[in-house]
């Protein structure tokens, strides 16, 4: 089964931006840069209350970016359902990443009436060496 997206990036981006104004507290950092069948992808610009001693983007930041992500991928096929909430969340630490963009992407593994399941690679942006990967299950409220 083909999934086809329902919202594009710039209604994500004016979704969150909206309804979710503290994720742009000190300036934007979030946005969504493509949408695509059954995915997305999402760029995290950090300022420096995302960094931690070390040279690197705390793990709270990159936990963040996941659920952002996975949050976004799955309503851009269901549409801007803004009590869709978080179940779960796993996440693995691989790598280090750098102190500048991250890219992630998102991909729906399940969708269902009531629960999504997705998954959220996060990179360097300018890298191919994964940073982060996690698995993220949301509630869908009934229509």
């Amino acid at each position: 089964m083909e999934l086809t997206p329902i919202m594009d990036p710039e209604a994500l981006n004016r979704f969150l931006e909206e309804d979710f104004p503290q994720l742009h507290t000190d300036g934007k950092v979030f946005e969504v840069t493509n949408v695509a069948a059954g995915t997305i992808v999402i760029r995290l610009l950090p300022n420096d209350r995302h960094l931690r001693p070390g040279g690197t983007i705390s793990g709270p930041t990159l936990f963040a970016l996941a659920d952002v992500g996975a949050y976004c991928v799955v309503l851009a096929h269901i549409g801007a359902v803004a009590l869709a909430v978080t179940t779960s969340l796993n996440i693995n630490f691989l790598r280090k990443p750098r102190p500048g963009p991250l890219s992630c992407t998102c991909k729906i593994l399940k969708l269902g009436k009531r629960l999504a399941v997705a998954e959220a690679s996060i990179f360097d942006e300018d890298g191919d060496d994964l940073v982060a990967h996690a698995t993220a299950t949301y509630s869908i409220p009934p229509r």
